[in-house]
């Protein structure tokens, strides 16, 4: 009884010590959950449920051809929640006995550094250079909307014309010689500031293409443009700056969020049950390692590199006031769940232009052709999918646009989302109680023994709430399996056909040989970038 009735003081005296670190907590929240939203929507792309848009090149090079190729994403496989915290755990040893060898840390770290650095000048670089994308969509937009017309500016002219109208005035007829939207279209300005703009919205969202081929086979190709460029050289200096200076955490962190920021992107559990398998034995090695072993603090704390966000706290009354105290969050405790909701996202993209396809009906499915001489079969129709929108970038013209009843710019961008609201608030709520069992205990706490449970208990409620539990598991991204989704969908419309008369049985044993070899086939295998990261320390 004497317990019980000393918790309410106990509650208080914590909320006490609670409310001082209040805004640093809200920003580790908040920095975590803007890095997983901008990570998933960077990652989405065409789903196999959904038809590839129509490509408009006047070229018609096999160059040109080859610009719109959807991104590729290194799949894991259910082998990998085995290798994953076997290596991880390699790791960490290796470096813990290191730790205890040497007597001065320094060169291991500055190695760690500048290994680390040099990966991070391509992650920061895409960062920023997507950060100077979104700020070019907002300052010239290739469509804009000013409540009644929808504009487009059309390059080669130099001019922004009316594509669709509600009323019709002699003000709208004439096309609008400024690349600037809104209001600050109708400031008259010099004409040659005006040229000036122009050039300067041509340079800054031009796009060059570099093919390298060897033999007939490409071995590079980038699309990049100024802002890529610029973004790269920022990169780059915030790199050398972070190395040559007394390494302040904001540059750490602007480090570490380009590294989530890239591995967001380029890493997918594949699909649901193998991200569950691997995100649970990697539960396991972050439970064994931290309290069982003194292995995962002693790296952490030894160790100074870039693989860690770092909030400053409040400077406490014994504490030196010269040293600063900080909050501590590992880039893996925001990669790992990371992946499973930026997963969410794409199955959502996927089960919202699932439900747009048009089936025919059994009438209107099936039609007679002449298969042979005496014979007729019925063939199939295929299912119509919807035309795939872009659901990235654009920024800037979604939100110019956003005022007009008629813009389809916003169509790609909204769509059901419930998968993904479910995994952020599930992070949300694991790591609340990551910091609250922290701030009790007194002591740093495991963040994935909070977050893995809470992230993968609010995917699969939600799926088992919505009656989809079989259409989650069987989602897959392999580039396989996503290949052979939609070669077998039209391999079965055009090969399923039912005998009217006549044997068919060779026909069959054909047919399903071929589908037995399509869908046997298997991803590539892949390997977590960079085991190291597991040794950042807990929150």
């Amino acid at each position: 009884m004497a317990s019980y009735s000393e918790l309410p003081e106990r509650l208080a005296t914590e909320w006490r010590l609670l409310q001082p670190l209040l805004p640093v907590y809200s920003q580790l929240i908040a920095s975590a959950v803007v890095l997983i939203y901008t990570g998933a929507h960077a990652s989405l792309s065409r789903p196999s449920s959904a038809a590839k848009p129509e490509k408009h090149s006047d070229a018609g090079s096999d160059d040109e051809s080859e610009t719109d190729e959807e991104p590729k994403m290194e799949g894991l496989q259910p082998s990998d929640a085995v290798w994953f915290p076997l290596l991880a755990g390699l790791t960490l040893g290796g470096l813990y006995l290191l730790i205890k060898w040497l007597e001065d840390l320094a060169l291991l770290n500055k190695l760690l550094n500048w290994y680390f650095s040099s990966l991070g000048v391509v992650a920061v670089g895409r960062l920023l250079g997507d950060g100077l994308n979104i700020i070019v969509s907002f300052l010239f937009p290739a469509t804009w909307s000013d409540g009644h017309f929808l504009w487009h500016v059309d390059h080669n002219q130099w001019l922004a014309r009316a594509l669709s109208h509600q009323s019709f005035s002699s003000e709208h007829d004439q096309p609008k010689k400024t690349p600037l939207p809104g209001l600050a279209s109708r400031i008259p300005l010099p004409v040659g500031f005006t040229r000036f703009l122009w050039r300067l919205k041509c340079l800054t969202t031009e796009r060059w293409r570099l093919v390298v081929k060897m033999h007939g086979n490409r071995l590079l190709r980038l699309v990049f443009g100024v802002s890529d460029i610029a973004g790269l050289i920022m990169g780059f200096c915030a790199v050398v700056a972070y190395q040559l200076t007394s390494r302040p955490w904001w540059l750490m962190n602007v480090i570490g969020c380009g590294f989530t920021y890239g591995s967001l992107q380029i890493m997918s559990p594949t699909t649901f049950w193998t991200g569950t398998m691997v995100l649970g034995t990697l539960l396991c090695y972050d439970i064994y390692f931290v309290f069982f072993t003194p292995l995962m603090v002693t790296v952490a704390l030894s160790l100074d590199v870039p693989i860690k966000l770092l909030f400053p706290r409040p400077t406490r009354s014994n504490q030196d006031p010269s040293k600063q105290d900080m909050a501590l969050l590992g880039l893996g405790d925001i990669i790992l769940p990371g992946i499973m909701i930026c997963l969410a996202l794409r199955f959502d993209l996927y089960q919202c232009y699932a439900h747009k396809q048009i089936r025919p009906t059994s009438d209107e499915g099936t039609s007679l052709k002449p298969d042979s001489p005496g014979e007729l079969v019925a063939e199939a129709a295929r299912p119509v999918k919807a035309v795939y929108l872009p659901a990235t970038g654009q920024w800037g013209e979604r939100f110019w646009s956003s005022n007009h009843p008629d813009s389809t710019l916003l169509a790609g961008k909204s769509f059901p989302k419930p998968y993904f609201h479910a995994g952020i608030a599930g992070y949300v709520s694991g790591l609340l109680t990551t910091l609250g069992v922290m701030q009790f205990s007194g002591h740093a706490q495991p963040a994935l023994l909070y977050l893995v449970p809470a992230v993968l208990f609010s995917l699969w409620c939600t799926a088992v709430l919505r009656g989809e539990i079989k259409d989650m598991w069987q989602y897959s991204e392999s580039p396989d399996e996503t290949k052979t989704t939609e070669t077998h969908v039209n391999t079965k419309n055009d090969t399923h056909r039912t005998q009217l008369s006549g044997s068919s049985s060779k026909k069959q044993g054909a047919s399903k040989e071929i589908c037995s070899m399509v869908l046997t086939s298997l991803s590539p295998s892949t390997s977590f970038p960079e085991g190291s990261t597991r040794t950042d320390s807990p929150t």
